[in-house]
């Protein structure tokens, strides 16, 4: 009688666990509203029906103690499932509310002072009235951020400030002992080390003091009014850095990812990060973007991800819909994730050596690799002939092989990491609506999708480039080609295959842009010494060509995050 009665409470407090689960997991799937209509009334019905059954049996039918023993074992097992599955609904919630919470302010800057690293320089006091570089006319607002906190601290005139007009001969005035540290916004610090002479420099120097400030924007979508039954195009923001998604700084991979799932087809669309555009500045972004102005593109991911998708836009003459940033610790994360990729590498992308990371490269064939190599296979440029062509084909195939492990039946095995990387790896400007409406049709079609690529093309030359204030190498972009790229990602928007487009047509690199100049910005309100060191070049407004190259305020809030040492 006794081990009668402790089976009825095991078997009562069972019962109410499992119809508490089983309400909690139909509210949270009627909140996020991620199943197709077709299935949610079936999967509730299942629930319950399971759930009602269950209980009759272990309260009421099971008498015999193997028919108890089974009755309990089977309640218990469906009971843990009942609980696994509300916590995996429960973090893709979670994960749902955070990537498409787009908030105001969460546009990480840091500012540092930077010295050799041999130098006998090891904190802030060991400054004082010593000479420090800045940048006289690019990112003053970070600067004079820096320089306020230091004032507040320190008090007025702690050291003494020379002026550069671009940030390589500010690097070189460090180098050569001209002056003892510099200030940097860590933005630039890719513009620096994608120069052969300074590729050490993030080793040679260390930071010994720092300011952190959030920018105040807003990253708007152009919403397509069904993303189940339109198609989309995506802009995929990569930045070269780690850690924090949100930290400003170049953005190197720059993928148009055009969407038609009437005919689950994606065709990537991707650039040379040294391509050479016409920068369109965001009208709410930082006052020192060079609007206007001939840049690599790569350098508008400093001004912030509404630059980039703006100078997209009208290098590409088209609307981009939504926008997605990653950087370097987003691809890693992932990819470990989903328990990694499976790449095929083929005849021309295979290399001994990574020099990402000086790791072994991938030869030719099948490979399964995890989220270092992927990262370190999509980075690589040096090993091949053709360089930054291929390192972008190589990015095409590890954004396919992401994908594609990704809605495949293993990501279940590590989902809950899956979703946990998901949630700092990424930031975008889809609505939650939009997110589960594109998962909902993904359970319900089930639909076979077709990976197109094109990237267009251009000739290298060495011309001005504004955010650097001074020349630097990039390649100049084939017209036909981007003409190319525009039919193409229209044909998928009609319907059509990108295959369908002719890529005839000879190359065209008649490109006129405007006179680089730094007019734009305002005139130096500080005034604590006047010296200015101009390595600033010029280039006429000509045509360009092939054979002999060309011819003649954001807000912020008020807190300051200051680190030294």
């Amino acid at each position: 009688m006794k081990n009668k009665g402790i089976y009825k409470i095991i078997s009562l407090i069972l019962s109410i666990v499992m119809m508490v689960f089983a309400v909690l997991i139909v509210l949270q799937l009627l909140k996020m509203d991620i199943l197709p209509h077709n299935l949610f009334i079936p999967v509730i019905l299942i629930f319950v029906l399971v759930s009602l059954i269950l209980i009759l049996w272990i309260n009421f039918i099971a008498h015999g103690t193997v028919s108890r023993v089974f009755a309990m074992i089977f309640v218990l097992i469906y009971t843990v499932s009942m609980g696994i599955g509300n916590y995996y609904v429960y973090k893709t919630d979670g994960f749902m509310q955070k990537v498409t919470d787009h908030k105001v302010g969460d546009v990480k800057n840091t500012v540092s002072i930077i010295v050799r690293e041999d130098s006998k320089f090891k904190d802030l006091s060991s400054l004082k009235g010593k000479k420090v570089g800045r940048l006289n006319n690019v990112d003053k607002v970070g600067t004079g951020k820096l320089l306020k906190a230091i004032k507040k601290e320190k008090g007025d005139e702690y050291f003494n400030i020379k002026k550069y007009d671009g940030a390589l001969s500010e690097v070189e005035a460090l180098y050569n002992g001209e002056i003892d540290a510099m200030i940097l916004n860590e933005s630039y610090r890719g513009n620096i080390t994608s120069v052969e002479e300074y590729e050490h420099f993030s080793t040679e120097t260390r930071v010994i003091y720092s300011t952190t400030y959030y920018t105040t924007k807003k990253n708007d979508s152009l919403v397509v009014s069904d993303i189940t039954k339109n198609p989309f195009t995506i802009l995929i923001s990569g930045n070269d850095t780690t850690g924090d998604v949100s930290e400003l700084s170049r953005s190197d991979v720059n993928m148009l990812v055009t969407i038609n799932p009437k005919t689950s087809t994606i065709l990537l669309t991707s650039m040379s990060r040294d391509t050479y555009v016409e920068t369109v500045c965001d009208a709410d972004g930082d006052v020192a973007c060079p609007n206007g102005q001939m840049d690599k593109i790569t350098h508008t991911g400093i001004y912030g991800l509404n630059t980039t998708r703006e100078t997209v836009e009208n290098f590409y003459d088209l609307k981009v819909n939504y926008s997605y940033r990653v950087n370097f610790t987003s691809v890693i994360d992932v990819v470990d994730a989903l328990d990694g990729i499976d790449l095929n590498v083929e005849e021309g992308e295979q290399c001994d050596l990574f020099w990402a990371n000086m790791k072994p490269g991938l030869p030719v064939g099948q490979h399964h690799v995890d989220g270092e190599t992927a990262l370190a296979f999509a980075r690589e440029r040096k090993a091949y002939v053709d360089g930054d062509y291929q390192r972008v084909r190589n990015q095409q195939k590890v954004l396919q092989a992401i994908i594609n492990r990704a809605i495949s039946s293993s990501v279940l095995v590590n989902y809950t990491s899956f979703i946990n990387s998901l949630q700092s790896a990424f930031e975008t400007n889809m609505t939650y609506d939009e997110i589960t409406d594109l998962i909902k049709y993904e359970l319900q079609t089930k639909p076979e999708w077709k990976f197109e690529t094109y990237q267009i093309s251009g000739i290298g030359d060495e011309l001005m480039c504004a955010s650097l204030g001074q020349s630097a190498s990039v390649q100049i972009p084939d017209l036909n080609t981007v003409r190319i790229a525009r039919e193409k990602i229209q044909a998928v928007m009609d319907g059509k295959s990108s295959y369908d487009v002719d890529e005839d047509g000879a190359p065209e690199y008649s490109y006129y842009p405007s006179q680089v100049t730094t007019d734009y910005l305002d005139t130096e309100t500080e005034t604590v010494d006047n010296e200015v060191n101009s390595d600033q070049l010029t280039q006429d407004q000509e045509t360009y060509d092939p054979n002999a190259g060309y011819d003649s305020e954001a807000g912020y809030d008020t807190e300051d995050n200051t680190t030294e040492g």
